[in-house]
């Protein structure tokens, strides 16, 4: 790294307390870029040296980072890419042929398809509990959510990672297994069915049904016989696209549910009339 004249890409500013800080930034390709802001002018030199020569010198990659560089990693990818690759993102993008990586830190990183560059490239993912989100119009949305995954979806039963790398988040490597709430695949005296369960006071068994669309449908059915009987709580609801509204209600009014949901909505019902 080239040694450069003391205090080069530095701003000094001062707070409302009138504490001095220093602003580090750096122009590249005719685009200014923010290195961040630093109370030690020493801080700053660093920051704006190690800059200058990951984009002017062509030094380091990806996995050279270190903290006692001076930048947070978040901003080394950002550098980096847009060194190698001539595109200024703002998040922690590093893109390679048909998909990018999306840099959580040094050593953990999601793949996802370029189909989704402009969506990640504008929102920030972060992580809670496990779980990866994006603050989107002030909500935290799941990004599983982009593959029709719901919020409640468990991993190996109702969808899996195909090669098995579950940070392999690009389109053809997720399977949907089970897109309708209370529906799984299973099996019935040997055949193939989908059997639909609703949560009351553990699950009970809606039915089983020879096809997923109609396991959905028969859930929806068992959630609005309860709640009919007073029974009060916010069963979701599946929405089934596959289904026009005339062939929906032909087969809501079929479709038959289990005795015991409609003895206990019955049995709730009578009980709450008293």
């Amino acid at each position: 790294m080239k040694s450069l004249s003391s205090n080069q890409g530095l701003t000094k500013a001062c707070k409302k307390n009138g504490e001095v800080y220093y602003r580090a930034g750096i122009t590249y390709r005719n685009k200014h870029i923010s290195l961040g802001s630093f109370n030690d002018i020493t801080l700053g030199n660093k920051a704006y040296e190690t800059a200058n020569a990951i984009l002017r010198e062509g030094m380091y990659t990806l996995s050279d980072y270190d903290k006692a560089f001076g930048l947070p990693f978040e901003k080394w990818v950002i550098l980096i890419n847009y060194r190698d690759n001539g595109i200024y993102i703002r998040n922690p993008i590093y893109l390679r042929k048909n998909y990018f990586l999306y840099y959580i830190g040094k050593d953990n990183f999601y793949l996802f398809d370029t189909d989704d560059l402009f969506y990640y490239g504008h929102h920030k993912i972060m992580i809670r509990g496990g779980h990866l989100f994006v603050s989107d119009y002030g909500m935290q949305v799941s990004i599983l959510s982009r593959y029709g995954i719901k919020n409640y979806a468990v991993a190996g039963k109702d969808y899996r990672f195909i090669n098995g790398n579950e940070h392999d988040l690009r389109y053809s490597n997720i399977e949907v297994i089970n897109q309708y709430h209370g529906v799984s695949f299973s099996k019935w005296k040997g055949q193939p069915c989908y059997v639909a369960k609703i949560h009351i006071e553990g699950d009970y068994v809606v039915g089983r049904y020879p096809t997923e669309k109609e396991a959905a449908i028969a859930y929806n059915k068992a959630a609005d016989t309860l709640r009919r009987s007073g029974f009060l709580k916010n069963f979701p609801i599946n929405y089934v696209a596959e289904a026009d509204e005339i062939e929906y209600a032909k087969l809501y009014h079929k479709l038959r549910i289990s005795r015991n949901i409609r003895m206990f909505a019955e049995n709730f019902k009578e009980r709450a009339d008293k």
